[in-house]
């Protein structure tokens, strides 16, 4: 059996309420839960939060909320590995067991079934490791990255500053969309998410967007509308 576990607590600052505010005509939770259950990966999916409000859309939108999460675990300086780890232990004192665990944020419009297909048969195809998760590729290369100071711009890399693009490494960063991971793997917590533990699903950086600030909402939205909406029986398939 698999899980996928939604993260969405009740006390986002930056944007009130982020996590059922409306995007493009929905609940922006809506969309993770409607691709985990198209996915046809999971035998439950459901929500971890402490917002009864939230709990309601998301079941509305098809999840489960088999528990609330305690306070504790839903401050601004809880990770969602340990919210994760909470719902599978969560679920196991409820008498479930579950194989391969998928942390996916509730904020996450953009996230399509056949990335989390993949990223499941990354696991089953691969004993040896315990996790896959999204992730993109940069825009520009990390190794030209300036930092401005009080005293003007520094570079960061000088060594690579005169290189051409081709001849640096090309850097991938955290999509910020789904974590899978073994149970055993994430209840044992000894593996790093971001190590030759894991293998990771290149998405298009089209695709890829974070949703912290006012700015990066109206981003999404904008691109929500142009690459999703307008090709949504292939995009969301």
């Amino acid at each position: 059996m698999n899980i996928a576990i939604i993260p969405a607590r009740g006390g986002s600052k930056r944007i009130v309420n982020k996590n059922i505010r409306e995007f493009a005509g929905k609940p922006l939770i809506a969309y993770s839960i409607e691709a985990a259950r198209r996915s046809k990966c999971f035998d439950h999916v459901i929500v971890s939060t402490d917002c009864e409000r939230i709990a309601a859309v998301a079941k509305y939108y098809g999840a489960d909320v088999p528990f609330m999460r305690p306070a504790e675990l839903s401050d601004d300086y809880t990770g969602t590995t340990a919210v994760t780890r909470h719902a599978i232990k969560t679920m196991q004192s409820l008498g479930f067991e579950f194989e391969y665990s998928c942390c996916i944020y509730a904020t996450a419009p953009f996230l399509q079934p056949t990335y989390l297909r993949e990223g499941l048969s990354i696991l089953k195809n691969s004993p040896q490791k315990s996790f896959s998760f999204s992730a993109t590729s940069f825009a520009f290369p990390i190794q030209r990255a300036i930092a401005v100071t009080e005293l003007g711009v520094e570079v960061l890399f000088p060594e690579h500053i005169k290189k051409r693009s081709q001849d640096l490494v090309e850097a991938y960063h955290d999509a910020g969309q789904f974590y899978w991971g073994r149970s055993s793997a994430y209840l044992e917590g000894n593996k790093s998410m971001f190590s030759h533990a894991s293998t990771p699903v290149i998405l298009p950086r089209h695709l890829v967007q974070d949703i912290d600030t006012i700015e990066d909402w109206m981003r999404a939205e904008l691109m929500y509308k142009s690459y999703v909406q307008q090709d949504s029986e292939n995009a969301l398939k």
